[in-house]
């Protein structure tokens, strides 16, 4: 199997893609549907991923948005059907949110051919501030390659991008607080920028135990996590009321309870009062912890050791939420979880899950990947995070742990992978079992009546207008 192309030049892309779309007078025109999702959205998504021009870049960005606003698959946020289940208005469903590290373009389609195989909508593209950096994808070329992989899939409606765990951390908070909350502020501003629609607020590494009182304990997290939202109410679009999240326990700590979720929810919105008044939209749901850690505990030898996840817990605490209006509380880590767990999360009305790992796993772990390419990243694991292994740690759980650092500067060899149609029929089977096991099958029509996006049209960028022009 060839590898995509990807254009040498502004002139080179859009006679690449002149088959099935073209730019007259600054607009993004679709001359071919069918040619442009089978072929032309995959030369612009591996021209906006591999280009070394940013120019070009640019415009294959800008070409991929205003694709999927024509062929009605933009980016959106999940807010409003959240909402209508913090009144009460739909329930039994937990919607599953994907962190892609890899593979952007095939496995957003692998998640939308899923989907569309059991006539579901509610499904979240994640990526973490974390991985952004190790997996070597900012906020704009992850938004503009998972688009590019739901139109080539043929997805129809919203598609909800997510900022996922814009975390603080707590060691550099220590040392240089304005210097790190700036950091997230940036990351925010960013996101929004390129078109996320939700963010999730990890502020819950501020959490101080050592205070006498919860809300003592849970001040810096709730007042960081309003300070934030505020930001993202001055400056997301008009018409869009980004889906915001918060956090109270940090994942692989101990488990969250009911005190702490009433004191963070009162407290922030106490803090949201004064940072941007009492009109101001808040949270849609708050992260909590279970019992999970994420990527699970690796054993020696191989494997995941099995964890305690507290059902009771996450009922609990899913019900304070929708007390305030809430849609729930979310699960995090639960990708290396038993398969036979995944239908309870439904049944105790969680919001949301993230799932991670499990799939990351399954990639590297599958036959049809070269082991002379897994051999040459665990090397690389070897050699660059070698200050990551601890002392007695054993080569198994070492390279378990730090493979995931590999993905970034192996991220093209990923992509043109000559053997991943098998790995990825193989991701899409698991996908499809895990969504219908979290209660999703047959909700494209509620996402349909609840999210509305309006169309939006982006001014081409100059150096594709002059392309164009003087191309004519």
């Amino acid at each position: 199997m060839s590898a995509p192309d990807v254009a040498g030049s502004l002139p080179e892309l859009l006679d690449l893609v002149s088959a099935s779309a073209r730019v007259e007078e600054g607009r993004f025109v679709v001359v071919d549907e069918t040619r442009l999702r089978a072929g032309g959205i995959t030369t612009l998504a591996w021209t906006a991923t591999f280009a070394e021009d940013p120019g070009l870049v640019e415009a294959a960005r800008w070409m991929i948005r205003e694709a999927s606003e024509a062929l009605g698959a933009p980016s959106a946020s999940i807010h409003e059907l959240y909402m209508a289940r913090g009144r009460g208005e739909v329930s039994g469903f937990t919607v599953p949110a994907v962190n892609l590290r890899t593979q952007v373009f095939d496995m957003a389609a692998a998640m939308c051919r899923a989907a569309q195989s059991i006539d579901a909508g509610t499904i979240v593209f994640e990526l973490a501030r974390s991985e952004q950096e190790y997996t070597y994808q900012r906020p704009g070329e992850y938004l503009t390659s998972v688009l590019a992989g739901c139109i080539s899939a043929g997805w129809r409606g919203p598609v909800f991008i997510q900022g996922d765990h814009y975390q603080f951390n707590a060691k550099k908070y220590a040392a240089d607080p304005e210097g790190t909350a700036e950091a997230i502020r940036r990351l925010t501003s960013e996101a929004l920028r390129v078109g996320y629609g939700n963010i999730d607020i990890d502020s819950s590494t501020l959490v101080d135990l050592s205070f006498p009182t919860v809300d003592e304990q849970q001040r810096t997290n709730y007042e960081r996590a309003a300070e934030i939202t505020a930001l993202i109410r001055d400056e997301e679009p008009q018409g869009m009321t980004v889906s915001v999240g918060g956090e109270i326990g940090e994942v692989g700590k101990q488990d969250s309870t009911e005190q702490e979720l009433r004191a963070y929810l009162d407290g922030y919105r106490r803090e949201l009062d004064v940072r941007a008044g009492e009109s101001v939209v808040g949270l849609s749901k708050v992260s909590v912890q279970t019992g999970t850690s994420h990527g699970g505990v690796p054993l020696p030898g191989g494997g995941v050791a099995d964890v305690k996840l507290d059902f009771g817990t996450l009922e609990r605490l899913s019900a304070v939420c929708r007390e305030y209006g809430l849609a729930g509380a979310v699960q995090h880590g639960a990708s290396t979880l038993p398969d036979e767990l995944f239908h309870r999360f439904p049944e105790v009305e969680t919001a949301e899950i993230h799932l991670a790992t499990g799939f990351q796993n399954l990639l590297y772990d599958h036959p049809a990947f070269p082991a002379d390419l897994r051999s040459e990243m665990e090397e690389w694991c070897r050699v660059n995070a070698a200050d990551e292994r601890k002392h007695g740690e054993s080569e198994d759980v070492f390279l378990y742990k730090t493979r995931k650092k590999a993905l970034g500067p192996f991220k093209r060899a990923l992509w043109d992978l000559p053997t991943k149609d098998e790995i990825l029929a193989a991701q899409e089977a698991k996908l499809r079992y895990l969504f219908q096991q979290l209660g999703i099958t047959g909700n494209r029509a509620m996402v349909q009546r609840y999210v509305r996006p309006p169309r939006r049209s982006h001014p081409a960028p100059g150096s594709l207008r002059e392309a164009v022009a003087a191309g004519e």
